[in-house]
């Protein structure tokens, strides 16, 4: 069995190396043709394929058609999460595409739709995240309603104010220099403060582990 996640921004790569090891190989985020790749490297044909990250705007990116014909023409297990992954398998999953974490659901449920919730410009050399991706955001503005930091009606302006923001442009300050002066101070103080601690949510490290982690059970599980 040959395993390759193709993971960038997402999921550190100390984070990446510690789950994985030597069991899966890591690739940059995806775009069009490198599925196809795979199986003309000269290696075994991959047998389980994880989707992470992949390129919106920096290059073409891979389309559902080359998703179904590897799993159609060599019968790959395909996972997908976190960013293009979960965007594709909200697409494909009814025809066996491995949907993992919670902002897959959020596609696959409708909540979310366009394509800039996940997208993020990046640094290619190191990978690190040069703004906050909108899927971010909604989970952390949600868990600082559920955790009592704010109010709800606060909860929904910040959504509102990121979203209103071009996707380059977010960044949780970028947001809460938007907010000033829209809602009370002390709202503001306690939500700067928990944006800023150690406990905001990553929703999109979150899923992108939850990926690595199921394929790392299956590779045992088939083994």
């Amino acid at each position: 069995m040959r395993a390759v996640v193709f993971v960038g921004p997402s999921v550190p790569p100390d984070a990446v190396r510690a789950i994985v090891a030597d069991r899966v190989e890591t690739r940059p985020p995806v775009r069009r043709g490198d599925i196809q790749a795979l199986y003309a490297d000269g290696g075994a044909p991959p047998t389980h394929i994880g989707i992470i990250d992949g390129q919106f705007f920096q290059g073409l990116s891979i389309s559902p058609k080359e998703i179904l014909a590897v799993m159609d023409e060599h019968r790959a297990r395909v996972y997908g999460a976190a960013s293009m992954g979960a965007l594709r398998a909200a697409e494909l999953h009814p025809w066996g595409m491995i949907g993992v974490g919670d902002i897959f659901e959020m596609y696959r449920s409708g909540r979310v739709d366009a394509d800039d919730e996940v997208a993020i410009t990046y640094d290619e050399d190191t990978m690190r995240a040069l703004c906050e991706p909108m899927v971010n955001m909604r989970v952390a503005f949600d868990a600082a309603v559920a955790r009592g930091v704010v109010p709800a009606h606060v909860g929904a302006l910040a959504v509102r104010t990121a979203k209103r923001l071009y996707f380059p442009d977010r960044t949780y300050r970028r947001v809460l220099d938007e907010l000033a002066g829209a809602i009370p101070g002390d709202d503001h103080a306690r939500l700067s403060g928990f944006l800023q601690g150690e406990d905001v949510p990553d929703a999109k490290r979150a899923d992108g582990v939850a990926l690595l982690d199921l394929m790392l059970a299956d590779l045992r599980a088939q083994a």
